[in-house]
């Protein structure tokens, strides 16, 4: 795109940026790592709105009319507000990419709404070694969309043209920095000397080098194995048989029965039993607990073939933990297949529980990650609940996740169980912070095993029909996945 000579309506542009400071000189730190005697703040002119107008209207009316696109996506962020006028006025579709891609919600790194082979138009402020504009491309292109040019409104000219080139994308910019820096000179608004300071800048560093950016790498789904199989890899006695109940009733659904009392709790197990593995209880919120609630729901368990998930989330030293788990009011040893832990107090919490569960047969969950937004069981403390299972396989029977397809060296063995909370036909939250997947996506996308299920069903008008439908939805994705190359 010719940029000589400068057309008076981008003096004009030019100056307006240089009156709000938009335009600084002195000593920065650029995103490349060079040090610039000229720094563009382009954020400050989502407080001038005009100004935000001009610059959006003529951004877009500078892409040559050859250039097709179907959506726009603005590089974050700067360049959003720029993107979102465009895709007002000029009624295209837009796309926002999340510079920080979350572990709860939908987990995307691209939202809104497009098919793949559509064309995006890339929205970027200004380009020094095109990084930014090359990080945006990698996740656009990942998820089947075509990217060939970006609009920009000042072309630092350090290479970013030509770096974009290389990776097949055309940039078109309104201006190059030196025609900024002369245009500011002609109306007075810079001195010989800072103009000098700037040009020698640009002359020493033509060429900045971007970090190279890796293609995201197709999602290669692996097969995944079926419960049949996956019981005989199983060390423990639980887990295999989690995995059989499962592989028999045709079921991958936990029913979370957080219900108001004991009474209530084992009505719903009669209703939903036929149509789930596991039912899994908060036994500390029941006023009307007895000792008998124990065995009551043990006989239901055994007679409509579902194992009982006491979510008791142990994490206390390994001492005290043993207490809880044999002793007190609840003695949640004697009625619960599966108990779960936090990590946070170290492997000897296993050791504990392992001490009194391994005897009797029992299985433990690990708390790998959670599905209320803001929680700290990520990253490092997953990768150490994976490390800990490893160790303590004849106990531990897998992991409450999230999202273990995106673990490092996923997936994960096998022999170990992925149960889900947090699952709803639509995706979503509650106003306490907890977030709704859907059946498909947590099985088929994020690789888990068990959906766990609570309000979705219990609040149902009709529990049972619910719970079918909730069966029938995880069940569908189990098959997929297994089918799945």
């Amino acid at each position: 795109m010719s940029s000589s000579p400068v057309s008076p309506s981008m003096e004009s542009l030019i100056l307006q940026l240089h009156e709000i400071s938009a335009v600084k000189f002195g000593n920065f730190k650029l995103k490349s790592g060079i040090s610039s005697p000229i720094y563009i703040d382009l954020r400050l002119i989502v407080s001038y709105p005009s100004l935000l107008r001009q610059i959006s209207q003529t951004l877009i009316a500078a892409v040559p009319s050859s250039t097709p696109y179907d959506l726009l996506c603005g590089v974050p962020y700067t360049a959003l507000p720029i993107a979102t006028c465009i895709s007002t006025s000029r009624d295209v579709p837009m796309l926002m990419r999340r510079k920080e891609v979350k572990d709860y919600g939908t987990a995307k790194a691209i939202e809104g709404v497009f098919t793949p082979g559509q064309v995006c138009l890339i929205i970027e402020d200004l380009v020094t070694s095109g990084a930014s504009v090359l990080e945006t491309a990698a996740p656009l292109r990942a998820a089947g969309l075509k990217v060939c040019d970006a609009v920009v409104l000042i072309d630092r000219e350090q290479g970013g043209r030509e770096n974009l080139e290389e990776n097949g994308i055309r940039l078109h910019a309104l201006f190059r920095l030196s025609e900024m820096v002369r245009v500011l000179k002609e109306k007075g608004k810079l001195a010989e000397e800072t103009v000098g300071a700037v040009l020698r800048f640009l002359e020493e560093n033509r060429r900045v080098a971007v970090p190279k950016v890796e293609k995201e790498k197709e999602k290669v789904r692996v097969k995944g194995l079926g419960f049949e199989e996956r019981a005989k890899l199983s060390k423990n006695p639980t887990g295999k048989k989690l995995f059989e109940v499962m592989a028999q009733k045709k079921t991958n659904l936990c029913l979370a029965a957080d219900v108001a009392t004991a009474q209530e709790l084992l009505a719903i197990a009669e209703k939903v039993g036929p149509e789930i593995c596991l039912l899994k209880t908060h036994v500390d919120i029941l006023p009307d607990f007895t000792p008998d609630f124990g065995s009551k729901l043990r006989s239901i368990a055994e007679r409509l073939n579902f194992m009982i998930f006491e979510d008791r989330k142990f994490a206390d030293i390994g001492n005290t933990v043993t207490m809880q788990y044999e002793g007190g009011i609840f003695h949640i040893l004697d009625w619960a297949d599966i108990v779960n832990a936090h990590i946070i107090s170290g492997p000897g919490i296993i050791d504990g529980l392992k001490l009194k569960g391994l005897p009797r047969g029992r299985g433990l969950l690990l708390l790998a990650e959670m599905s209320s937004a803001g929680n700290l069981a990520k990253g490092d403390y997953t990768a150490a609940a994976v490390k800990i299972a490893e160790d303590h396989s004849d106990f531990v029977i897998g992991f409450i996740s999230v999202n273990p397809a995106s673990w490092p060296g996923a997936p994960v063995n096998p022999a170990f169980i992925q149960a889900t909370p947090g699952v709803q036909m639509v995706t979503g939250g509650d106003a306490l912070g907890q977030q709704y997947n859907t059946p498909k996506s947590v099985i088929y996308d994020r690789g888990s095993d068990i959906i766990i299920v609570g309000r979705g069903i219990i609040k149902a008008e009709n529990p049972a029909e619910a719970a079918h439908e909730y069966r029938i939805q995880g069940w569908q994705a189990y098959l997929d996945k297994c089918s799945s190359n």
